[in-house]
């Protein structure tokens, strides 16, 4: 007993060490503010208007038509986990750049919606290659923290969780042999791990993530109602009942009635 009592507490500890060494752990969902501060950089993209910040590496399209608008965001490698941090929100403040940073701005919320991608070329300033942590921000919230002239400013940010109106919504993409759907507008955790499409003929059948936030299966789903069960990264999961009627149409999106 006495042996096993020791391997038992050698196990406990090298467990620490490692859980240590891989770093903070980050909480989703309703605790999420309960987040610790971590560094990082900021610089934009686009302009004000921000028409170069739509059809992104997320799969969202028109991101006003989506409801995220310019309060958006493209994440570096180390923070876009190839796209399952897609949906997931943010809050960012400027700190110690007193040249640029504007007073008192407070803090900004914003959601992962695009990837910046590492540039290999030789040069000291890619900011978005690993293992660098960085935020390519839609003009629009960039200046709403300093001034557009300084570039790249010093941040501090922190998960948060999403607050989203209505329910989680569906668009439904693809051809008879092969459906895809964009599931987005998801409220607290935001980014989704993991998806599952009943039809009114089916059992329940797991899908693929194809892209981004865009999952797939290869099946002919057409002419039946369509339920979809969704977990997102702090293991809930929600079932939306007939979100989609039998007589849905591809490039159309439907609501499920509730969210996270």
């Amino acid at each position: 007993m006495a042996k096993f009592q020791n391997l038992f507490t050698w196990a406990v500890f090298m467990i620490t060490l490692l859980a240590q060494a891989m770093g903070k752990k980050i909480t989703v969902g309703a605790n999420a503010a309960h987040n610790d501060w971590d560094n990082a950089h900021a610089t934009f993209y686009g302009d004000m208007g921000g028409a170069e910040t739509m059809q992104g590496a997320c799969g969202y399209g028109d991101l006003f038509q989506q409801g995220y608008g310019l309060e958006t965001t493209a994440l570096s490698t180390a923070l876009f986990n190839n796209g399952l941090t897609c949906g997931a929100c943010f809050e960012v403040m400027c700190v110690d750049d007193p040249q640029w940073c504007i007073p008192n701005s407070g803090t900004i919320k914003i959601t992962a919606t695009n990837f910046c991608p590492p540039n290999w070329d030789p040069a000291p300033d890619h900011w978005c290659n690993p293992p660098m942590k960085h935020f390519d921000l839609s003009m629009a919230m960039f200046t709403k923290l300093a001034q557009a002239k300084a570039g790249i400013i010093p941040i501090k940010y922190r998960r948060v969780p999403c607050s989203k109106k209505g329910g989680v919504k569906f668009e439904l993409k693809g051809n008879p042999f092969w459906l895809a759907v964009l599931v987005y507008n998801v409220g607290r955790a935001g980014d989704v791990t993991s998806v599952r499409i009943r039809g009114s003929k089916t059992d329940w059948l797991q899908m693929s993530r194809n892209w981004g936030q865009i999952w797939q299966i290869g099946s002919n789903m057409v002419g039946q109602s369509l339920s979809f069960q969704v977990t997102t990264s702090d293991g809930r999961t929600r079932k939306f009942d007939n979100v989609a009627p039998g007589d849905w149409q591809f490039g159309q999106t439907y609501e499920g009635k509730n969210n996270f």
